[in-house]
Protein backbone atom coordinates (compact mmCIF):
# COMPACT_ATOMS: atom_id res chain seq x y z
CA UNK A 1 0.00 0.00 0.00
CA UNK A 2 1.31 3.58 -0.94
CA UNK A 3 2.38 6.45 0.90
CA UNK A 4 -1.19 8.50 -0.77
CA UNK A 5 -3.41 6.07 -1.90
CA UNK A 6 -5.31 3.01 -0.91
CA UNK A 7 -4.46 1.07 -3.60
CA UNK A 8 -2.73 -2.23 -3.57
CA UNK A 9 -0.46 -2.39 -5.86
CA UNK A 10 0.40 -6.38 -4.89
CA UNK A 11 -2.75 -7.06 -6.67
CA UNK A 12 -2.04 -4.43 -9.55
CA UNK A 13 -4.10 -6.97 -11.92
CA UNK A 14 -7.21 -6.95 -9.94
CA UNK A 15 -7.48 -2.66 -10.53
CA UNK A 16 -9.20 -2.57 -13.50
CA UNK A 17 -11.52 -0.21 -12.54
CA UNK A 18 -8.67 2.50 -11.94
CA UNK A 19 -8.14 4.45 -15.52
CA UNK A 20 -4.39 4.37 -16.17
CA UNK A 21 -4.19 5.84 -20.08
CA UNK A 22 -4.28 9.24 -20.63
CA UNK A 23 -6.96 9.50 -22.76
CA UNK A 24 -10.33 9.02 -20.70
CA UNK A 25 -13.36 8.02 -22.84
CA UNK A 26 -16.38 8.46 -20.21
CA UNK A 27 -19.87 7.61 -22.23
CA UNK A 28 -21.78 9.64 -19.44
CA UNK A 29 -22.40 11.77 -16.73
CA UNK A 30 -22.93 9.87 -13.41
CA UNK A 31 -25.98 11.81 -12.13
CA UNK A 32 -26.34 8.87 -9.36
CA UNK A 33 -27.48 10.71 -5.73
CA UNK A 34 -26.69 14.25 -4.82
CA UNK A 35 -25.02 14.81 -8.13
CA UNK A 36 -26.90 16.97 -10.63
CA UNK A 37 -25.81 17.84 -14.04
CA UNK A 38 -27.96 20.54 -13.71
CA UNK A 39 -24.98 23.46 -13.16
CA UNK A 40 -23.86 24.60 -15.96
CA UNK A 41 -20.09 24.09 -16.14
CA UNK A 42 -19.68 21.10 -13.86
CA UNK A 43 -17.81 18.20 -14.53
CA UNK A 44 -18.42 14.87 -14.45
CA UNK A 45 -18.13 13.13 -11.14
CA UNK A 46 -15.70 10.14 -12.92
CA UNK A 47 -13.05 12.40 -12.83
CA UNK A 48 -12.60 13.46 -8.93
CA UNK A 49 -13.58 9.61 -8.44
CA UNK A 50 -10.07 8.53 -10.53
CA UNK A 51 -8.22 10.94 -9.86
CA UNK A 52 -8.74 10.67 -5.98
CA UNK A 53 -8.33 6.95 -6.08
CA UNK A 54 -4.87 7.42 -7.66
CA UNK A 55 -3.59 10.25 -5.47
CA UNK A 56 -5.35 10.26 -1.94
CA UNK A 57 -5.91 8.04 0.20
CA UNK A 58 -9.18 7.76 3.06
CA UNK A 59 -8.56 10.22 5.92
CA UNK A 60 -7.06 13.17 3.25
CA UNK A 61 -8.32 16.05 2.84
CA UNK A 62 -8.94 17.19 -0.36
CA UNK A 63 -9.08 21.16 -1.93
CA UNK A 64 -11.54 22.61 -4.24
CA UNK A 65 -11.27 26.37 -4.48
CA UNK A 66 -13.73 26.28 -7.51
CA UNK A 67 -16.28 24.61 -5.67
CA UNK A 68 -19.33 25.18 -8.21
CA UNK A 69 -22.20 22.36 -7.70
CA UNK A 70 -19.86 20.53 -5.20
CA UNK A 71 -19.59 17.98 -7.63
CA UNK A 72 -15.42 17.36 -6.28
CA UNK A 73 -16.98 17.13 -2.29
CA UNK A 74 -19.97 14.63 -2.98
CA UNK A 75 -17.47 12.01 -4.59
CA UNK A 76 -14.87 12.59 -1.61
CA UNK A 77 -16.86 11.82 0.58
CA UNK A 78 -18.38 8.93 -0.75
CA UNK A 79 -15.13 7.62 -0.84
CA UNK A 80 -14.39 8.47 2.33
CA UNK A 81 -11.82 11.22 1.63
CA UNK A 82 -12.65 15.33 3.47
CA UNK A 83 -12.94 17.98 1.67
CA UNK A 84 -13.04 21.61 1.71
CA UNK A 85 -14.75 23.67 -1.04
CA UNK A 86 -14.43 27.61 -1.66
CA UNK A 87 -17.21 29.21 -3.56
CA UNK A 88 -17.52 32.77 -4.76
CA UNK A 89 -21.53 32.77 -5.45
CA UNK A 90 -23.35 32.18 -1.94
CA UNK A 91 -26.60 30.92 -3.80
CA UNK A 92 -24.32 28.49 -5.47
CA UNK A 93 -22.62 27.47 -2.54
CA UNK A 94 -26.09 27.12 -0.55
CA UNK A 95 -27.25 24.88 -3.23
CA UNK A 96 -24.57 22.44 -2.92
CA UNK A 97 -23.70 22.05 0.78
CA UNK A 98 -27.56 20.67 0.85
CA UNK A 99 -26.93 18.28 -1.99
CA UNK A 100 -23.70 17.64 -0.27
CA UNK A 101 -25.00 17.24 3.14
CA UNK A 102 -27.71 14.89 2.01
CA UNK A 103 -25.23 12.45 1.58
CA UNK A 104 -23.13 13.41 4.80
CA UNK A 105 -20.93 10.18 5.95
CA UNK A 106 -20.19 9.89 9.50
CA UNK A 107 -17.19 11.13 10.81
CA UNK A 108 -15.93 12.86 7.05
CA UNK A 109 -15.82 16.46 6.45
CA UNK A 110 -17.62 18.29 4.03
CA UNK A 111 -17.67 21.91 4.04
CA UNK A 112 -17.57 24.84 2.15
CA UNK A 113 -15.99 28.35 2.29
CA UNK A 114 -17.95 31.09 0.24
CA UNK A 115 -15.36 33.57 -0.41
CA UNK A 116 -12.99 34.52 -3.43
CA UNK A 117 -10.18 32.21 -3.57
CA UNK A 118 -7.91 35.11 -5.03
CA UNK A 119 -7.47 36.44 -1.39
CA UNK A 120 -9.17 33.70 1.36
CA UNK A 121 -7.69 33.43 4.46
CA UNK A 122 -6.19 29.48 3.90
CA UNK A 123 -5.28 29.47 7.53
CA UNK A 124 -9.40 29.42 8.51
CA UNK A 125 -9.34 25.89 6.71
CA UNK A 126 -6.35 25.18 9.54
CA UNK A 127 -7.91 26.45 12.38
CA UNK A 128 -10.80 25.00 11.73
CA UNK A 129 -10.27 21.38 11.22
CA UNK A 130 -6.73 21.15 12.99
CA UNK A 131 -4.36 20.58 10.07
CA UNK A 132 -1.26 21.27 8.94
CA UNK A 133 -1.79 20.38 5.09
CA UNK A 134 -4.40 19.03 2.39
CA UNK A 135 -3.40 16.44 0.37
CA UNK A 136 -4.83 16.78 -2.79
CA UNK A 137 -6.00 20.27 -4.74
CA UNK A 138 -8.59 20.30 -7.71
CA UNK A 139 -8.96 23.15 -9.49
CA UNK A 140 -11.44 23.65 -11.98
CA UNK A 141 -12.00 27.17 -13.34
CA UNK A 142 -14.51 28.95 -15.39
CA UNK A 143 -12.73 28.91 -19.28
CA UNK A 144 -12.41 32.23 -19.47
CA UNK A 145 -15.85 34.30 -20.43
CA UNK A 146 -17.05 30.96 -22.51
CA UNK A 147 -19.69 30.95 -19.51
CA UNK A 148 -20.77 33.99 -17.14
CA UNK A 149 -21.31 32.80 -14.29
CA UNK A 150 -22.43 36.09 -12.66
CA UNK A 151 -21.81 39.75 -12.08
CA UNK A 152 -18.48 40.03 -9.34
CA UNK A 153 -15.88 41.21 -11.18
CA UNK A 154 -13.88 38.64 -8.93
CA UNK A 155 -15.47 36.22 -11.10
CA UNK A 156 -12.67 34.38 -13.42
CA UNK A 157 -15.43 34.48 -15.98
CA UNK A 158 -15.47 37.83 -15.87
CA UNK A 159 -11.68 38.92 -16.32
CA UNK A 160 -11.87 41.71 -19.31
CA UNK A 161 -8.47 40.07 -21.34
CA UNK A 162 -6.96 36.69 -21.55
CA UNK A 163 -3.71 38.20 -19.62
CA UNK A 164 -6.18 38.97 -16.46
CA UNK A 165 -7.57 35.63 -16.83
CA UNK A 166 -4.31 34.05 -16.53
CA UNK A 167 -3.00 36.14 -13.87
CA UNK A 168 -6.33 35.69 -11.93
CA UNK A 169 -5.91 32.16 -12.20
CA UNK A 170 -2.25 31.91 -11.25
CA UNK A 171 -3.22 34.60 -8.09
CA UNK A 172 -5.84 31.32 -6.74
CA UNK A 173 -3.11 28.96 -7.40
CA UNK A 174 -0.37 31.00 -5.03
CA UNK A 175 -3.18 31.39 -2.32
CA UNK A 176 -3.97 27.80 -2.06
CA UNK A 177 -0.58 25.83 -3.03
CA UNK A 178 0.95 26.54 -0.18
CA UNK A 179 -1.64 24.21 1.81
CA UNK A 180 -1.02 21.29 -0.36
CA UNK A 181 1.42 18.89 1.49
CA UNK A 182 4.85 18.74 0.09
CA UNK A 183 4.94 15.26 -2.27
CA UNK A 184 1.33 15.03 -3.25
CA UNK A 185 -0.30 15.95 -6.12
CA UNK A 186 -3.03 18.42 -7.50
CA UNK A 187 -5.08 18.53 -10.95
CA UNK A 188 -6.25 21.24 -13.43
CA UNK A 189 -9.42 20.64 -15.23
CA UNK A 190 -9.49 22.63 -18.62
CA UNK A 191 -10.56 23.56 -21.85
CA UNK A 192 -9.85 25.50 -24.78
CA UNK A 193 -11.86 28.45 -26.19
CA UNK A 194 -12.44 29.42 -30.25
CA UNK A 195 -12.27 33.27 -30.42
CA UNK A 196 -12.01 35.08 -33.91
CA UNK A 197 -11.52 32.22 -35.80
CA UNK A 198 -8.58 30.95 -33.82
CA UNK A 199 -8.17 28.55 -30.97
CA UNK A 200 -7.25 29.98 -27.13
CA UNK A 201 -5.23 27.52 -25.92
CA UNK A 202 -6.49 28.55 -22.23
CA UNK A 203 -5.28 24.96 -21.36
CA UNK A 204 -1.80 25.34 -22.31
CA UNK A 205 -1.56 29.09 -20.60
CA UNK A 206 -3.20 27.21 -17.63
CA UNK A 207 -1.03 24.39 -17.60
CA UNK A 208 2.38 27.10 -17.83
CA UNK A 209 1.21 28.60 -14.93
CA UNK A 210 1.49 26.03 -12.52
CA UNK A 211 4.52 25.21 -13.56
CA UNK A 212 5.83 28.55 -12.80
CA UNK A 213 4.48 28.33 -9.78
CA UNK A 214 7.11 25.72 -9.16
CA UNK A 215 4.79 22.13 -9.54
CA UNK A 216 6.21 19.79 -11.61
CA UNK A 217 3.96 18.25 -14.56
CA UNK A 218 3.43 14.52 -14.02
CA UNK A 219 0.57 13.74 -16.68
CA UNK A 220 -1.58 15.35 -19.19
CA UNK A 221 -5.01 13.59 -19.94
CA UNK A 222 -7.38 14.04 -22.22
CA UNK A 223 -10.71 13.75 -21.54
CA UNK A 224 -13.78 13.66 -24.28
CA UNK A 225 -17.54 15.30 -24.15
CA UNK A 226 -19.82 14.88 -26.58
CA UNK A 227 -22.35 18.11 -26.07
CA UNK A 228 -22.01 21.07 -23.73
CA UNK A 229 -25.43 22.65 -22.73
CA UNK A 230 -24.07 25.61 -24.79
CA UNK A 231 -23.81 24.00 -27.69
CA UNK A 232 -27.43 21.80 -27.20
CA UNK A 233 -28.76 21.30 -30.31
CA UNK A 234 -26.62 22.74 -32.53
CA UNK A 235 -24.60 19.93 -34.22
CA UNK A 236 -25.56 21.05 -37.42
CA UNK A 237 -24.40 24.42 -36.74
CA UNK A 238 -21.17 23.88 -35.39
CA UNK A 239 -20.15 21.23 -38.38
CA UNK A 240 -21.21 24.50 -40.88
CA UNK A 241 -19.20 26.72 -38.51
CA UNK A 242 -16.13 24.12 -39.06
CA UNK A 243 -16.19 23.90 -42.69
CA UNK A 244 -16.97 27.13 -43.53
CA UNK A 245 -13.56 28.25 -41.10
CA UNK A 246 -11.47 25.65 -41.45
CA UNK A 247 -11.74 24.33 -37.80
CA UNK A 248 -12.47 21.68 -35.71
CA UNK A 249 -15.38 21.17 -33.09
CA UNK A 250 -14.24 20.54 -29.42
CA UNK A 251 -14.87 16.72 -28.19
CA UNK A 252 -12.12 17.14 -25.49
CA UNK A 253 -10.90 18.95 -22.52
CA UNK A 254 -7.93 18.53 -20.44
CA UNK A 255 -6.61 17.31 -16.80
CA UNK A 256 -3.57 18.16 -16.53
CA UNK A 257 -1.67 16.02 -12.95
CA UNK A 258 1.09 18.22 -11.09
CA UNK A 259 2.85 17.51 -8.28
CA UNK A 260 4.51 19.86 -5.56
CA UNK A 261 8.44 18.03 -4.98
CA UNK A 262 9.31 21.73 -3.03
Amino acid sequence: MSKINDLNIENWKELTDIWTDSLWIIPARDNSGAHSGHYHGNFVPQIPHQLLARYTKAGDFVLDPFAGSGTTLIEAQRMKRNSIGIELQPQVAMEAIGRIHSEQKDGIIADTFVDDSKTFDTSRIINAYHIDKVQFIIYHPPYWDIIKFSDDINDLSNSPTLEDFIENFKQVVRNTISLLEKGRYCAVVIGDKYANSQIIPLSFYCMQAMQQEGLTLKATIIKNFEETKGKANQKALWRRRALQNGLYIFKHEYIFVFKKEK
